[in-house]
């Protein structure tokens, strides 16, 4: 059994970590060299670079579905903080900036949130499906993400899943933030809405980019490591030249996923520890959620 942090045993450690992360952030918002973007337009740049959407409901495992309604709240609110932003050369966005600290005051519900190792209901729980959205419209572009985190874990079997596992980016108000900086000459927009049934955004620009972007995913497998279960896979994009026939003009990898399973998958590997010194030093790696406070987010 997982011992727990001195700050998960006395609830005012854990308030003051929390904080001590914030203003440490709140000081490198006022005090940086970054430029953030902060400019909305109501008017459309001319052309689209990605469009997604996500379904606001969903089931997860037998979770409250109380958690996914309120949810819908949440992501209304915040998205009125993000539609129609402006990233200009030279600037950065921040998810957490633009959306501020979810709170009751500003008429937020509890949602569901991943802490320590378990989901539970939290104010403002479920943005994360906002920044998972901007992340995986974010990497189809030469926007450059300059932070990002993914859950350490994985809750709930897949429900109707249709991007890669550890695609999306979770935030946990203001130190584990998802930015992404333009350092292109081009102007970025990004507008998001909802539907009835979804979530939905789209990434634009100011001029046509000369190159696409196909994101894909490579080696996912559920492996049995005595007696845990974790999942692993890799992110990779190709770049292509726009007009050539879908020429690869680069191959990319995005980033390498391994997480603790929290079900028992239909289907594994079986895995010892000590055969791969990689899955030890994964496993004791301090990114895990259930070891380190910084790693709590938000779930879609």
């Amino acid at each position: 059994m997982d011992k727990k942090l001195l700050s998960q045993r006395h609830p005012f450690l854990y308030f003051l970590s929390v904080w001590t992360k914030r203003i440490q952030r709140y000081f490198l918002w006022y005090f940086g060299n970054k430029k953030y973007a902060r400019f909305k337009s109501e008017d459309k740049l001319p052309y689209r670079v990605k469009k997604h959407q996500s379904v606001l409901i969903k089931k997860l495992g037998e979770s409250d579905m109380q958690l996914q309604i309120n949810k819908v709240t949440n992501l209304r609110i915040a998205i009125k903080k993000i539609n129609n932003i402006v990233v200009k050369p030279g600037e950065t966005f921040s998810f957490c900036k633009l959306v501020g600290l979810p709170s009751k005051r500003k008429g937020y519900l509890p949602g569901m949130e991943l802490s320590f190792g378990e989901a539970r209901a939290g104010i403002g729980g479920g943005l994360c499906q906002i920044s998972n959205l901007i992340h995986w419209l974010v990497i189809h572009s030469p926007l450059t993400v300059v932070e990002r985190y993914h859950h350490s874990f994985d809750p709930f079997p897949d429900d109707g899943r249709v991007l890669p596992f550890g695609s999306g980016a979770t935030i946990f108000y203001n130190y584990r933030d998802l930015q992404v900086t333009n350092r292109t000459e081009y102007t970025f927009q990004i507008n998001l809405w909802l539907s009835e049934k979804c979530l939905e955004g789209e990434l634009r620009v100011d001029k046509l980019l000369p190159y696409t972007y196909h994101v894909f995913e490579k080696d996912h497998q559920f492996v049995r490591i005595n007696n845990g279960y974790y999942r692993k896979n890799e992110i990779w994009r190709n770049k292509m030249l726009r007009g050539k026939g879908g020429e690869i003009m680069a191959t990319e990898l995005i980033t390498e996923n391994f997480a603790k399973v929290k079900y028992v998958p239909d289907n594994y590997t079986e895995a010892e520890e000590t055969a791969n010194p990689s899955y030890k030093d994964e496993l004791q790696a301090p990114c895990r959620i259930e070891k380190n406070l910084s790693d709590s987010g938000t779930l879609s």
